[in-house]
């Protein structure tokens, strides 16, 4: 959802006249759109506007913003610890950044605006996407669980729905620019219909997009194992380009847990859900998020977190140590577990994880897998001579292109010669390689990008690459500002 709203930020401030800088040069404009779930997100914030202190004392009229979850729940205390902060906006009125940014340049003071309700939904503010091939598209923003631990319902609000052919509209249009796969999202993406009463939206919202002309892939990420019911099921096993994977979060594999958690759903629920997936899809990909040391976890809770692991056999796990979120029911907890305790327990459960994974993947070895070409995955694809992308089970592949290189966003069909924990190898020649409109749109991309700096890029070859979203590509208004965003 981050991701979907700093491209959302891009589009804005493009829209507003500004464009990327060149490499290396200082920006005039620096966004950041944050993220507040763990403690070490205000700990890299302020890190980086430290670091940038001296930046901006040396580039004068250079502006930073701070916008996201982590300024909906800091509001004032960001300007209060970082004074040299010019605009702090929150996640329900981003849409107001341009006009924001403005006011304090004009002002010549800190602009703190945070709505308390949503202005406008994300999805309807310009864009400037990443991906030429791929997008994120939101069904739904906030949430409506009360998980214990968890600060984003208090930051994104409760849940809202977009109206279904709202969502198909903007699928459609995406498709007729070249995209080939979307990503639905929510933070509880089968709760999706609770607005418009409708229970079973979802599942009728996946069946739609398998009626979109061109569309070859539809992922979605969250659902909610107490929300997740059998149309849903029924419809990813129905719908083609519906892939064969389910990220469905844990958290713990302890029942005591849970409840402390206030997750609605225990061990024997869950692995339910799991075999009726694996029985409508064979070889789905099933990974999921855990928490280590959650308040009052036991070695035997702990026990139960492993057991489930090795159970639920995932493709891949998402974990992390316990942290506290001040204004959570689970802050004031009793028996929070010491840190050397949960540090020790959660290198023990990486390891599993690591161990079942790649029985998992090893698995695959000598099978055939589709490939999306993908753009910038393969982060040592310079050194190897390979190409990186994401086979139908979301599964992250490195292949050996053929003497003609796929662009991105084309299609590859490779066998799997080797596996790790997190990638499978693909080091044979391609079986075959399927032109795409995803991969026309990154070649006119690049094109459109090389035509105006007089470089000529070959397809295959690797456009510029995005700046990660941690701290964001640049970009340059035609008054001169800079912005990176």
């Amino acid at each position: 959802m981050n991701m979907h709203d700093s491209e959302r930020l891009a589009g804005l401030l493009e829209d507003a006249g500004y464009r990327k800088s060149a490499a290396g040069a200082e920006p005039d404009v620096v966004v950041f759109n944050t993220c507040a779930v763990r403690e070490n997100a205000d700990n890299r914030l302020y890190g980086n506007l430290g670091h940038l202190l001296p930046v901006k004392n040396a580039h004068p009229g250079m502006q930073i913003a701070v916008g996201g979850c982590l300024a909906q729940k800091d509001r004032a205390t960001i300007t209060d610890r970082a004074p040299w902060v010019d605009v702090v906006f929150g996640t329900h009125n981003i849409g107001s950044l341009p006009a924001l940014l403005d006011r304090a340049r004009i002002q010549q003071r800190a602009q703190v605006e945070i709505a308390e309700s949503l202005e406008r939904f994300p999805s309807v503010l310009p864009t400037r996407r990443e991906s030429p091939y791929s997008a994120w598209v939101a069904i739904s923003v906030g949430c409506n669980n009360t998980c214990t631990f968890c600060i984003v319902p208090s930051l994104r609000g409760r849940e809202e729905d977009r109206r279904p052919g709202d969502v198909l509209a903007e699928i459609r249009a995406l498709v007729g620019e070249g995209v080939v796969e979307v990503t639905l999202l929510g933070q509880n993406v089968n709760s999706y219909g609770v607005a418009f009463g409708d229970r079973l939206a979802f599942g009728k919202l996946l069946r739609a997009c398998g009626d979109v002309d061109g569309l070859e892939r539809v992922r979605f990420t969250s659902p909610h194992p107490k929300d997740f019911t059998d149309d849903v099921i029924a419809a990813m096993a129905d719908t083609p380009n519906v892939m064969p994977q389910l990220h469905m979060p844990l958290q713990s594999g302890s029942n005591a847990v849970l409840r402390r958690m206030r997750r609605a759903y225990r061990r024997d629920s869950y692995l339910e859900i799991l075999d009726k997936v694996r029985a409508a899809i064979p070889g789905a990909a099933i990974t999921t998020d855990i928490i280590v040391g959650f308040p009052g976890e036991t070695d035997e809770d702990f026990t139960d977190t492993l057991d489930m692991v090795g159970r639920a056999r995932f493709a891949g796990a998402f974990t992390f140590q316990y942290s506290i979120r001040p204004g959570t029911p689970a802050a004031t907890m009793a028996g929070q577990v010491p840190g050397e305790v949960v540090a020790e327990r959660y290198g023990r459960l990486v390891a599993l994880v690591e161990g079942v994974a790649l029985a998992e993947n090893r698995a695959l070895v000598g099978s055939e897998v589709e490939v999306l070409v993908a753009e910038g995955e393969g982060r040592k694809d310079g050194a190897t001579h390979r190409m990186s992308g994401r086979a139908r089970d979301n599964r992250l592949v490195h292949f050996a292109p053929d003497t003609q290189p796929p662009r991105p966003g084309d299609i590859v069909v490779t066998t799997v010669t080797s596996a790790a924990p997190h990638y499978l190898i693909a080091d044979g020649a391609p079986k075959a390689v399927r032109r795409t409109p995803g991969g026309d749109a990154w070649q006119a991309r690049v094109e459109g990008t090389t035509a105006s700096s007089e470089t000529s890029v070959s397809a295959g070859s690797k456009a510029p690459q995005p700046v990660l979203l941690g701290m964001p590509r640049a970009l340059n208004d035609s008054d001169g500002r800079l912005v990176s965003s």
